[in-house]
């Protein structure tokens, strides 16, 4: 069993900037966030591996950074755009493949 807990998230404005972090009970070999926005479906954004190689969907890339030491992750959120308004899902899984383990989302808003 891994728990996850998250902080950040708010409210900014176009063009603004937040910073989330995630920690993990437990070594997890991938972290990372998946987001969903209001009737749309759960999609992922990024995630980083124990040994720090990154991956990120195309439509963050340039934009978020993902970032790790240990159990503990930040996800930097640079140039938010209002389609980037979601509840953002830390998630930790054990092994390179299986089932991930979640946490309890945090919203961003991003509107002027």
């Amino acid at each position: 069993q891994v728990h996850l807990v998250e902080s950040g998230g708010g409210s900014v404005q176009p063009g603004g900037s937040l910073r989330l972090s995630c920690v993990a009970s437990r070594m997890v070999y991938i972290m990372g966030w998946y987001r969903q926005a209001p009737g749309k479906e759960r999609e992922w954004v990024a995630h980083i591996t124990h040994g720090g190689s990154t991956n990120y969907a195309d439509s963050v890339k340039d934009r978020f950074t993902i970032s790790r030491d240990k159990n503990t992750t930040w996800f930097q959120l640079d140039n938010l755009k209002p389609e980037d308004t979601a509840i953002y899902y830390c998630y930790g899984q054990v092994f390179a493949v299986g089932a991930p383990y979640w946490g309890q989302g945090t919203q961003v808003t991003v509107s002027s």
